[in-house]
């Protein structure tokens, strides 16, 4: 059987358990994670982003400034992006975030 086109890929199909806001950061595997874009049910169809840039929460305080152009993983417990090559790859930076600020300019790239 040949490959055949689904679709373009810049988000997926996400059916949730729970219910998710709009700006969740959604782990679907180890490998896979997502931001919803808009508010979904539980048990109704919806869809998360997999492509796109977002400002999303990061730790505040001495030594958690975060340069420009590096890559960026999600911390699933404290829901966070970090530095921490242990946790879920998320994408890279576009601006550096300072100790104080509380969110970070992330490119998503899966």
């Amino acid at each position: 059987m040949m490959a055949k086109y689904v679709q373009r890929g810049d988000s997926v199909d996400y059916t949730p358990e729970a219910d998710v806001d709009a700006g969740t950061v959604v782990v679907i595997g180890p490998n896979l994670i997502g931001i919803s874009k808009l508010d979904i049910k539980a048990g109704e169809l919806g869809a998360l982003a997999l492509v796109g840039v977002y400002d999303l929460p990061k730790a505040t305080g001495t030594g958690a400034d975060i340069s420009r152009g590096v890559n960026i993983y999600w911390d699933n417990a404290l829901k966070i992006a970090t530095t921490d090559n242990s946790k879920i790859y998320l994408g890279a930076t576009i601006m550096a975030a300072g100790e104080n600020d509380e969110t970070v300019r992330v490119h998503l790239l899966q």
